[in-house]
């Protein structure tokens, strides 16, 4: 088997249909799509019936369910093929997308690693009841370095999980934005998926082992953000919930209050810390970026009303007197004064936009599938 696609879902049942269907709509046949079905009680089980005439369709069903890195495994498990691709429930693939990595497979030699753009899609009531849909074109900007197609070399592999350790990302942490071979994967201590952020720990790995790794600048499928997603529950002032959704634990000592993606993020840094001790020997991770970007997400949490003004008075004090000079040494950063400009409040800006640098409102498209199908109709050609 070529490809296996995982789709891993939980009471997904809603968006399941429009994932399912752009992936099997795809005429591809050496492709598998393994969907593990997390013990669901909604509609996915009537989807999946759907669909069940389509040999390419794999099914594993939980009776209990598990956390989402639990999924995640089940699914992979289950999967057969050398290349691997991650979905989400609220997730679709764009036309085109196999043919196109086909043909990037051919021309690299079948590397470990294939990374592309997408575009996203905010579905409504995904951001504290936004009405209307939103999109980013494209969904990650890459640096100028990666402007065009080419192999990433070892030495820009490891600059990139360097700056991880800054809290600064290069490359999109998202699964779906990255095609993984599945020997490169095996290689990964421990297994590639593993809490708090699977795809984070996974991504990070590989780019310290893999053999070789491919960037193309295409926009290749349609990352969601739903009601579902871990987005949904950050910025919505859910992150309690969010947390016991994914059903992972981000303390460690030092731990300020604030948006829990950086929390999770000092975790699985730490694991890679401990993982690859000899790679990252002179890495360490950035207590001072770590403290301004919680503290920038405190007015951030505010300004949504995600947190009050007591938090603000209560929070600094949470702060060490390290904290306190790394803070103040955002006087010398030119990044932090461009994020300190963009705090100020748009006026005619929704919660969405102010929270999704770059996002655009859309009229008259209310679910994924109808995006889709319109950036399909924009597009010159089958991908670009």
């Amino acid at each position: 088997m070529r490809f296996s696609v995982l789709l891993p879902t939980r009471n997904g049942g809603r968006y399941l249909e429009g994932c399912i269907r752009s992936v099997l709509e795809e005429p591809y046949d050496d492709m598998e799509l393994v969907v593990s079905d997390n013990a669901n009680t909604d509609s996915t089980q009537s989807v999946l019936e759907s669909f069940k005439h389509d040999r390419r369709l794999k099914v594993v069903r939980l009776s209990d369910p598990v956390c989402v890195t639990d999924n995640w495994n089940r699914a992979l498990e289950a999967s057969t093929g050398d290349y691997i691709l991650m979905m989400g429930d609220d997730d679709c693939l764009l036309p085109g997308y196999f043919r196109r990595i086909e043909a990037v497979l051919k021309k690299y030699g079948n590397p470990d690693c294939v990374t592309y753009n997408a575009y996203s899609y905010v579905a409504p009531k995904s951001v504290s009841g936004n009405v209307r849909s939103y999109y980013k074109d494209p969904f990650f900007n890459f640096p100028p370095e990666l402007s065009q197609e080419c192999l990433i070399a070892p030495g820009m592999r490891f600059a990139i999980v360097s700056d991880m350790f800054r809290f600064r990302n290069r490359i999109p942490l998202n699964m779906q934005t990255t095609l993984m071979a599945r020997a490169a994967m095996n290689t990964v201590k421990g297994g590639a998926f593993q809490p708090p952020f699977p795809d984070h720990y996974a991504l990070n790995s590989l780019l310290l082992k893999a053999r070789s790794w491919v960037f193309v600048p295409d926009k290749m499928l349609v990352v969601g953000v739903s009601p579902k997603s871990f987005g949904h529950y950050v910025y919505s002032g859910k992150q309690d919930e969010g947390k016991r959704y994914l059903g992972i634990n981000s303390d460690f000592k030092g731990l300020l209050p604030g948006i829990e993606l950086n929390n999770c993020m000092y975790v699985w840094l730490s694991m890679l810390k401990r993982d690859y001790a000899e790679k990252l020997a002179r890495i360490s991770i950035s207590r001072a970026e770590y403290v301004r970007r919680q503290v920038y997400s405190w007015y951030l949490q505010y300004r949504a009303h995600d947190a009050s003004l007591s938090d603000l008075c209560r929070w600094p004090g949470k702060l060490s007197f390290m904290d306190w000079l790394y803070l103040f040494s955002i006087v010398f950063d030119a990044s932090s004064w461009r994020r300190l400009w963009r705090m100020i409040p748009g006026s005619k800006k929704s919660k969405v936009e102010n929270l999704w640098h770059g996002a655009i409102p859309l009229e008259n498209i209310t679910d994924i599938k109808e995006f889709a199908r319109w950036v399909s109709e924009r597009r010159p050609g089958i991908l670009q």
